[in-house]
């Protein structure tokens, strides 16, 4: 039997991503923090229930990951059948596209990324996450 030739093809030029300014790193971040500490923690840190049996939000933070800002949610796990006491969910992602503007997105429960807008300000999508029901804890 002959051989199979491996043929040529095009493959697409991939666009290369924005890499983020540490200006806007920092601006993000503070803006963040006030937007977790005044707003998301309040809504969403309660103080636990002595009868509670179900997962409930202990902290709310957000972190870099490379042009990517991750706000993270760290769940309790009360019941005695829990594998770890503790463990984390990223619930929204702000992706930076270029010139100040973010591509937003939340978690779906199948554990894929629903991009929301594909670009928004800073302002607004921080407003977003604040009042937009998608990201509900």
């Amino acid at each position: 039997m002959s051989k199979l030739r491996k043929a040529w093809k095009l493959s697409p030029v991939k666009s290369p991503k924005s890499s983020v300014p540490e200006s806007i790193k920092e601006d993000l971040l503070a803006k963040a923090t006030h937007l977790i500490e005044y707003h998301l923690k309040t809504r969403y840190v309660l103080p636990p229930r002595k009868d509670i049996k179900y997962n409930y939000v202990t902290n709310i933070s957000g972190k870099w990951n490379r042009s990517y800002f991750y706000f993270i949610a760290i769940f309790a796990c009360p019941g005695p059948n829990a594998i770890s006491p503790t463990f984390e969910r990223k619930f929204a992602r702000m992706e930076y596209v270029g010139e100040g503007n973010f591509a937003l997105a939340y978690l779906r429960h199948t554990g894929t990324w629903f991009e929301i807008s594909a670009e928004l300000s800073m302002e607004d999508s921080l407003k977003a996450i604040q009042d937009d029901p998608c990201f509900q804890l």
